[in-house]
This record gives structure tokens, C-alpha cells and sequence, in this order.
């Protein structure tokens, strides 16, 4: 690891062993969701939202320090400018669509 501050005051087989299972669950949660999308019927063009989700899976495999920041940093909206009105939407969009000439 680089660039990484050793600040925990656990051993990796001590965190390992706390938090192994609960994020085993994750993992596989998102792998039922990929799947999922998988046996959709219809459109077969790939989402913004399931782009950037393959990408923060190449983010997490990279070895690189800082990946929370850099998946959080990919799924937010940097822009400065006033979110188009939400009605007839339960929220956030979670990522940043593509612009034009960018392809899923």
C-alpha cells in the first residue's frame, strides 16, 4: 500500500475477521443486481448509472490507495449548475449521466 496512512489500530486478519461476512453480503448483493440487469428484456444500451457502477468495480480491484474517494468522486455531480427540477422523481440520480459524444 501507498500513500497510506496506518491508522488502524487492528491487524488485517482482526478487520478481516470482523467485517469478512458483512461485506461477502454486499459483494454478492451487487452481484444479484448485475445479474439482474443482465436478464432484462428490451433496451440492451448500457445505462450511465451501470457504467459508472462497472467502472467503480475497476476502482475497487486497481491496488490504488484511496478508493472511497476516487468511487465517491465518480458517482457525484461536480457541476455548478441548479439541478434540473425533480418532480415526478424519488431523488438523486446517484451518478452523472454521460454528455453527448460520450458512450456507454
Amino acid at each position: 500500500m501507498k500513500d497510506v496512512t496506518q491508522t488502524c489500530p487492528l491487524t488485517r486478519g482482526e478487520v478481516m475477521a470482523m467485517y469478512f461476512l458483512e461485506h461477502r453480503a454486499r459483494l454478492l448483493d451487487v452481484a444479484a443486481f448485475l445479474d439482474r440487469l443482465d436478464r432484462t428484456c428490451g433496451d440492451d444500451a448500457a445505462d450511465f448509472r451501470e457504467v459508472a457502477l462497472h467502472q467503480a468495480a475497476k476502482i475497487l480491484t486497481d491496488g490504488q490507495p484511496h478508493r472511497t474517494a476516487r468511487i465517491l468522486a465518480l458517482l457525484s455531480d461536480c457541476t455548478a449548475e441548479l439541478p434540473q427540477s425533480a418532480e415526478g422523481m424519488k431523488g438523486a440520480l446517484g451518478a452523472v449521466p454521460l454528455t453527448e459524444g460520450e458512450q456507454a
